[in-house]
């Protein structure tokens, strides 16, 4: 299930959208105010965001601003009355990824989110095939040889950071804080739970004093 942070300070709208998008299988946190959403940000890993812009404390786009200067590369959608172009090169200037202009038809927003969270898997396609596996992006499906395969919901995380990552050496403090939201993790885990990953497919090797790297096929 994909989770997703949304900040609105009309709790009405915001209620509504969250029942919503939950029936359409999405896990979604609402706070309705910048510093708020700052120390959810601190405390978990989000798939996606959506941000109202004038919420109190910290706007929209400072709110986003912010967690792109800390190396935060989630992907945010912006739900908006302002759409002048002024906003707009603001809202992209701060590392949006999208706007919608409120009112919204919420199968146009869906739309709009699946769009991004494919994405952020570099790729166009709802699936990612990597030898004899195939990965459904929108329900995190997991098939080898057309048999699907279950993880445990850390071993999930950790298949889907590697997968977003093909190729690329990720560091393993990296790794650890991805895992567990920031929190001290087990390096013994880790290789236990790669293991398990090698043996389902996936060709990870070990970079000595950096980290590890899912190779290309």
């Amino acid at each position: 299930m994909k989770t997703i942070l949304l900040v609105e300070d009309d709790l009405i709208l915001g209620e509504s959208l969250q029942e919503l998008l939950e029936d359409e299988n999405f896990d979604i946190i609402l706070v309705k105010d910048g510093n708020e959403a700052l120390s959810e940000t601190y405390d978990n890993k989000f798939d996606l965001y959506l941000f109202d812009v004038d919420i109190p404390f910290i706007n929209g786009f400072e709110l986003l601003k912010s967690l792109r200067e800390s190396g935060d590369e989630t992907p945010c959608i912006f739900l908006t009355a302002k759409v002048d172009i002024d906003s707009l090169s603001t809202g992209f200037d701060m590392g949006a990824d999208d706007y919608i202009k409120k009112p919204f038809d919420i199968d146009e927003l869906i739309v709009r989110i699946n769009t991004q969270i494919k994405k952020s898997f570099h790729s166009h396609s709802k699936t990612i095939s990597y030898g004899n596996l195939i990965y459904d992006i929108q329900t995190q499906t997991i098939l080898k040889d057309n048999k699907r395969i279950q993880l445990s919901p850390t071993e999930q995380k950790l298949f889907e950071l590697f997968i977003k990552n093909i190729d690329k050496s990720i560091l393993k403090e990296d790794i650890l804080y991805h895992l567990h939201n920031g929190e001290v993790g087990s390096e013994a885990a880790l290789r236990v739970q790669i293991s398990k990953l090698k043996k389902l497919g996936l060709n990870i090797t070990n970079q000595r004093a950096v980290g590890y790297r899912l190779e290309k096929l």
